[in-house]
């Protein structure tokens, strides 16, 4: 007779693969991974909007600031005329100058020239606007204070802008609408704004902007 000889399994044993830790490391870095890549993109995301914000604020800066230097000397005339071409020539500085992402697309540059009215209340003599952004002003139109003196000037009310008489203070509104390059990562991202105002730095003819070139006026329909 031929009796059968029962052998052990050559597999590993329930204990053996309890203490097996093989792997372990791969299994946390396996998990971990969406997680830390969850908080770069945050990081990266929250890092660009502020960026988004320096970028709009020393625009607004640069706008103004050229929109005071305008002017031109005429024959027989002391102070100096601005004209539609040279507002036009401002908003395309910006345009060069930006560096924001479909900034025409996505923002809105308002340009207003505050004076005095004949009342010696304050006005909004003109107004020009570049970009698509679907942005009003927050502190006016065109046009308003023309009478009376109940109309306070530009700017958040506590820091109110007022012209001198006899001169301009260009006003520079920015809105633009940041879109995130990671939208899950829960940043909150409103729509930026700035507002700057300077001084016109000579003389200035503060009639209407003439328009000699006959070029298309940026105006804010």
């Amino acid at each position: 007779m031929v009796s059968a000889k029962r052998t052990r399994g050559t597999g590993p044993s329930r204990r053996n693969i309890l203490r097996d830790v093989r792997g372990v490391a791969l299994t946390e870095f396996a998990f971990a991974l969406p997680i830390l890549l969850v908080m770069a993109a945050f990081g990266l995301e929250l890092a660009n909007y502020v960026l988004a914000i320096k970028r709009v604020g020393d625009l607004a800066v640069l706008v103004t600031d050229n929109a005071s230097r305008m002017g031109t000397r005429s024959a027989g005339l002391s102070v100096q005329q601005i004209s539609e071409a040279e507002i036009n020539d401002v908003f395309v500085g910006a345009q060069l100058q930006d560096n924001l992402p479909d900034f025409e697309r996505n923002g809105r540059i308002i340009l207003s020239s505050l004076q005095r009215n004949a009342d010696g209340g304050q006005w909004i003599a003109w107004q020009r606007c570049y970009g698509a952004g679907t942005f009003s002003s927050a502190y006016g139109v065109e046009g308003q204070g023309e009478r009376g003196t109940s109309f306070e000037g530009m700017g958040p009310p506590n820091q109110r802008v007022q012209s001198p008489a006899g001169t301009s203070v260009m006003v520079t509104e920015i809105y633009y609408t940041y879109e995130p390059i990671f939208p899950v990562t829960g940043v909150e991202t409103s729509p930026i704004t700035e507002f700057a105002a300077f001084n016109t730095r000579a003389s200035r003819d503060l009639s209407a902007p003439r328009n000699a070139e006959r070029v298309e006026p940026s105006l804010c329909d």
